[in-house]
């Protein structure tokens, strides 16, 4: 019989610890109910991960790694099927915030600001949510810059999650969610066509989009432009 890789059985225990958080919050990830579950010793925990913290950390980063995949994909297929911008972003909110309302315990774990300033998945995460606005930008749309657009957006979703897992289920105003998403678009969004309320900044905010795929300049000019047009975006 193949002896099981170190890589792989902690992948293994990661996958059944997040199995018991998921159901159980994190009262259930106990060193033995996850040494049950793995069908593994309770020093392997430890000789693995140090501690239930370190056992933590690491599936956070394995949920937040397969949830960034999950989101990578879909905004690739949405992207090449020519959906429009605005309206990606809009489906791509309710599907996380259904994902943490879904799962409450995991919500809470990934959006743990320690955790997520040194998570490789988070930045990832954070990647994806810029290729969104990006495309936001480049439509002429935007009317602040690409990464205070992506800062409420974020800011917003958690807020929204968070409220509603404060109250019990049959309590929460579902309406909340969509309400913030458009309150938040008012913000970052020229309404109606691109650039109809304010033409400079529309233009400034969709050259600087492309700015670093701009043909005839050298790197240093592309950065020098982008300098000029994010200043130009946020002195309005």
């Amino acid at each position: 019989m193949a002896v099981e890789s170190r890589d792989a059985l902690r992948e293994r225990i990661t996958r059944e610890a997040g199995a018991l958080l998921a159901h159980g919050g994190p009262g259930a990830v106990t060193t033995r109910g996850v040494a049950e579950a793995a069908g593994v010793q309770a020093p392997t925990i430890y000789r693995l991960f140090g501690d239930k913290d370190g056992l933590l950390e690491a599936v956070a980063e394995h949920t937040m790694a397969a949830q960034v995949e999950a989101k990578a994909r879909y905004a690739e297929t949405t992207a090449s099927k020519g959906v429009e911008p605005v309206e990606d972003v809009r489906e791509a909110w309710a599907a996380q915030i259904e994902f943490g309302l879904e799962n409450p315990a995991l919500f809470r774990l990934l959006s743990d600001p320690e955790r997520v300033r040194h998570s490789a998945a988070a930045r990832a995460g954070r990647e994806v949510l810029d290729a969104r606005i990006h495309r936001i930008a480049a439509a002429g749309r935007l009317r602040v810059d690409e990464e205070r657009a992506a800062d409420l957006m974020q800011a917003a979703g958690i807020g929204v999650i968070q409220n509603l897992l404060a109250h019990e289920e049959g309590d929460r105003d579902r309406g909340l969610s969509e309400a913030m998403l458009d309150a938040v678009l008012a913000q970052i969004l020229h309404g109606g066509e691109p650039a109809a309320d304010d033409p400079t900044v529309a233009a400034a905010v969709a050259l600087r989009a492309a700015a670093p795929e701009l043909p005839g300049l050298t790197a240093p000019e592309r950065q020098l432009l982008a300098e000029w047009l994010d200043r130009v975006v946020r002195a309005r």
